[in-house]
């Protein structure tokens, strides 16, 4: 394969493995395990003296071609498919800390993330720290002799703050440690990590890489060596393994990634543009517009804008709900990335489990609601708005 493949290329092309039939659709290997033709090889096979598949959960064909596909959009070494984007998470943050170690994260997570670096981690004798991850001082005011972990999202879920990545990467390489970037809201396709001097990124391939809301899946994507010292283990032990039929599934959906994200975010960007311009609307945040509070930072790390969109209605919950209820085309579903345009209130679905002080932190007021803008027609989702707000009281 090509390394001077461009995005839309690579997703159709990148990784491909063809048995001796010549399919031109990959094959979906459904098999737990593999057989050898003799006990010596098997014995090879084994010691990592040869190579081949051992058994299904440490890899198979169809995996094996999702995740090259992926590391070539990403330009990352090696990958490792999960069952979920919060395996991916999960098993990249705790496959290389121990107790003692600390993490410092940035507080404006997906709720399931804050959960794992929060609560979860701290069981097993793991420090944290949250901060607000806009500024640079409050990641270098956070570090300890024992930080090991730097984690974030950006842009973030659901109010679309940024962080400085290149920033955030420069203070972890000063002591040895390694920046985990949840990059969904960006996609692989606006934002590269990895080129941004992060170490590990993850995904929900749920999210866009699927983008027709047909099958879970996750991916973690670094180095090679980080992933035979650290990931390795951890998954062939733990077994967070993606199926491999949702593996052939998200290798269909990778295919058309540019081709939707395109028209998320040309769509994205007009409604929040006919959004701010609406008087029952008090503030639009969209990383594609000019007033977008980082957009200086934006600039410089991000190629596109995304497919989200948040905002903020003046009349609070009542006024959020009655919003929602009131669109016909635009679905409440608290997904993202779809074909299908989604709209959620996340105080009370995704970030529900904070306290409302720490909702009030990340900026989710009872009157935020987040967009994830889908390929419908620009018209339609903006009349289907226009219809919605009309019915929500001044």
């Amino acid at each position: 394969m090509s390394k001077t493949w461009r995005p839309a290329t690579q997703l159709v092309h990148g990784g491909t493995l063809r048995s001796q039939y010549g399919e031109t659709s990959e094959a979906i290997y459904l098999t737990q395990g593999f057989v050898y033709e003799t006990s010596e090889a098997a014995e090879a096979r084994f010691k990592g003296e040869t190579d081949g598949y051992i058994y299904a959960r440490y890899g198979s064909p169809t995996n094996d071609m999702f995740e090259k596909r992926m590391c070539m959009l990403e330009g990352a070494e090696d990958a490792r498919a999960t069952a979920s984007g919060m395996a991916a998470v999960s098993a990249a943050i705790l496959c290389q800390v121990k107790a003692g170690d600390h993490i410092v994260a940035a507080r404006a997570l997906f709720g399931s993330c804050r959960w794992v670096v929060e609560t979860l981690a701290p069981k097993y004798g793991i420090e944290c720290t949250l901060v607000d991850g806009r500024d640079l001082e409050n990641w270098e005011q956070a570090i300890r002799p024992n930080t090991k972990v730097f984690f974030l999202e950006s842009p973030t879920n659901p109010t679309l703050e940024v962080v400085d990545i290149s920033g955030v990467a420069k203070l972890a390489n000063q002591i040895g440690a390694k920046v985990v970037v949840d990059n969904v809201f960006a996609t692989p396709l606006f934002q590269k990590p990895l080129e941004l001097g992060a170490h590990i990124v993850v995904y929900s391939a749920t999210k866009h890489i699927d983008g027709q809301g047909r099958c879970l899946g996750g991916v973690v994507l670094a180095d090679k060596d980080w992933i035979d010292e650290n990931l390795h283990d951890y998954f062939r032990h733990t077994g967070p393994a993606m199926s491999p039929f949702n593996a052939w599934t998200l290798l269909k959906g990778i295919e058309t990634l540019p081709l939707r994200v395109k028209q998320q975010t040309q769509n994205a960007a007009k409604i929040a543009d006919f959004l701010a311009e609406q008087s029952k609307v008090a503030k639009v945040i969209y990383p594609g517009r000019k007033d977008h509070p980082q957009a200086d930072i934006i600039a410089k790390q991000m190629i596109g804008g995304s497919t989200l969109v948040a905002f903020e209605l003046k009349g609070g919950k009542e006024a959020a709900f009655a919003l929602q209820n009131a669109l016909e085309i635009i679905k409440i579903s608290n997904n993202l990335g779809d074909s299908k345009s989604l709209i959620t209130h996340p105080a009370t679905t995704t970030h529900k489990n904070l306290t409302e002080e720490a909702r009030a932190e990340l900026g989710i007021s009872p009157g935020t609601v987040r967009l994830s803008a889908g390929i419908e027609d620009t018209d339609d989702l903006i009349e289907d708005f226009a219809k919605a707000l009309a019915k929500v009281s001044a």
